[in-house]
């Protein structure tokens, strides 16, 4: 049987969207969005068959919100709340949920990957744009991390009913409020 989906594939290319580079478009949008429905669509199949999952898509504060820089990225990321959108709609009558987790920074390779760059590309330090791009709106000034996002995890997967389903919720410090 197959209980929980997480799709969690992401990759961050950060450049103007004057300057970005159509393939380099395509591929993100490929590993963010066609990734994500080629899983889902595989995981369905399952899932409607025993008549009941979850599936979680691991999206980003950028589901919600934009930042400069980051134009396929933040794309990529609103989409995924449109496909659980869907997901819900359609799974329910199986006993499918979908929802979307949507962190704030976390200290990962791909963040980690992002600072030099924007660094580079907007002429500051890399300790500011940890402080002033990354940081900036949390209450706190902290990253968000793994476990912050595993505990989340673990109780939408766990969560036994479709009261929770088709929602996207934000784990960020306090970064975004809705």
């Amino acid at each position: 049987s197959l209980d929980i989906l997480v799709s969690n594939a992401g990759i961050q290319i950060v450049a103007p969207l004057v300057e970005f580079e159509f393939a380099k478009w395509k591929t993100m949008m490929g590993i963010h969005l066609d990734g994500a429905f080629l899983t889902t669509r595989a995981a369905l199949r399952q899932m409607y068959r025993q008549k009941g999952g979850s599936i979680i898509y691991m999206g980003s504060v950028h589901s919600k919100e934009a930042s400069p820089l980051k134009a396929p990225y933040v794309t990529a990321k609103h989409g995924l709340i449109g496909l659980a959108k869907v997901v819900a709609r359609e799974g329910a009558a199986h006993g499918v949920r979908a929802n979307v987790i949507c962190p704030g920074f976390v200290r990962t390779p791909l963040v980690e990957k992002q600072i030099p760059e924007q660094a580079r590309e907007l002429g500051i330090t890399e300790a500011e744009v940890v402080r002033t791009m990354m940081l900036r709106e949390t209450v706190d000034g902290e990253f968000t991390t793994v476990s912050d996002v595993a505990e989340t995890a673990t109780f939408i997967a766990a969560f036994p009913t479709n009261a929770l389903t088709g929602q996207s919720i934000v784990v960020s410090h306090g970064w975004f409020m809705q």
